[in-house]
């Protein structure tokens, strides 16, 4: 007997080019079979899903959620389980100094799976800003904490903002690529000086200094120091740092996406691998709402439902390097399963600088399983649910 059958629903599964009529049955925590028409009288418990999307479990590839912590950090499971998606990346929440509570609080005390990174700042975003002096990074402790905490942290993470820059120059993405090929971990790099303060041209050194299987994230940033310069063309590096092996995340922000930006770097020939929201407390309640109001813009940009579900469920467990137990229904893998709603109506969604764009199709999370186990999506950020704003 299974231990449970999600029936029903159209299985959307880019990892194994699935698309259509599936039900998923579990077992063990493990996914069992995908096929149709599973008979209801070989599971111990069957969940109808009957016009719903059913996917691989959602990853979201850029959060901030050291909860109680930092004062921005979500709650994981507001912004996990409870919102459809199944695993969290904090990108750069702590540093060396500061995350002894990610082990002992966050990670046990949600449901949602959480894969920290470590800021190459000493004190992660407890202060502000991160990086106020070269004292702010000690890279010998930073490399000494993820080598202890090899099954929890899995990169470095490093913040392209003034004032850090100003103070350290490319000297301080420089020290964080030392602590990630040492200590044997990725690197994320944060593009787009909120600050608006240094040299755009930065980003011309900075890409290079990425290796196969980094991460770039804020790709549609309109913020000084992204992948389009002042005279509206992609930087060349950007493209090589992409035929080079490294992920383009899309992480939106409160200060890092514009649509108009997105445009210019599809029209340009380069295409994201991830969407990420970027979460935070104060996002949450302004611009970044949940992982599938991300994937709503996203469909609003005209991507098919396809690329959308693979750059939030196969693409980023490549890109952590996790692609053999999440990011995929493949028997064997982690149950993690997003049951999803499309409906239809007339929606406007919104980027960082005033951007605007229609959508007559919205993401609606319905519940989460992880690891077997089942979470109904909670009510929503907005007063009336997860929906987007009316047109």
């Amino acid at each position: 007997m299974y231990d449970l059958l999600i029936k029903g629903g159209t299985v959307v599964d880019p990892s194994q080019n699935i698309n259509g009529p599936n039900d998923v049955a579990v077992e063990n925590g493990r996914i069992a079979l995908v096929a149709p028409d599973i008979p209801a009288s070989e599971a111990n418990r069957v969940i109808e899903v009957k016009g719903n999307l059913v996917t691989p479990g959602l990853i979201d590839l850029h959060t901030h959620i050291y909860d109680g912590v930092n004062g921005n950090g979500v709650e994981a499971d507001l912004g996990g389980v409870r919102a459809g998606v199944t695993t969290m990346v904090d990108a750069g929440s702590s540093g060396c100094d500061t995350y002894g509570g990610f082990p002992r609080h966050i990670i046990p005390n949600n449901a949602t799976e959480i894969i920290p990174f470590l800021h190459i700042c000493r004190t992660g975003l407890a202060t502000t800003p991160d990086i106020f002096s070269p004292a702010s990074i000690d890279l010998d402790r930073t490399i000494q904490v993820v080598e202890e905490n090899r099954d929890t942290i899995f990169g470095i993470k490093a913040r392209m903002v003034s004032p850090a820059l100003e103070i350290m120059g490319m000297e301080m993405p420089l020290m964080a690529k030392r602590a990630a090929a040492e200590a044997g971990v990725k690197l994320m790099v944060h593009i787009g000086d909120t600050e608006k303060r240094y040299d755009e041209k930065v980003i011309h050194q900075l890409l290079p200094i990425l290796e196969e299987g980094d991460i770039v994230t804020h790709l549609f940033t309109a913020n000084p120091g992204g992948v389009i310069d002042s005279q509206g063309k992609l930087v060349p590096e950007a493209r090589e740092a992409q035929e080079r092996g490294v992920w383009l995340d899309t992480a939106h922000g409160r200060m890092n996406f514009s649509f108009d930006v997105g445009q210019r770097v599809l029209d340009q020939g380069l295409m994201p691998h991830c969407i990420s929201t970027d979460l935070t407390l104060p996002g949450r309640q302004l611009t970044v709402h949940s992982m599938t109001e991300m994937m709503t813009r996203f469909l609003a940009m005209e991507f098919t439902l396809e690329q959308v579900v693979e750059m939030c469920t196969i693409n980023p467990a490549r890109a952590l390097g996790q692609e053999d137990r999440i990011g995929s229904l493949a028997v064997g893998h982690q149950a993690d399963i997003s049951v999803l709603d499309m409906t239809e109506g007339d929606w406007v969604v919104y980027d960082v600088v005033g951007g605007a764009r229609r959508t007559e199709k919205a993401v609606v999370p319905v519940l989460t399983v992880k690891r077997g186990e089942v979470y109904e999506a909670g009510w929503g950020p907005r007063p009336w649910g997860w929906e987007p704003d009316s047109a």
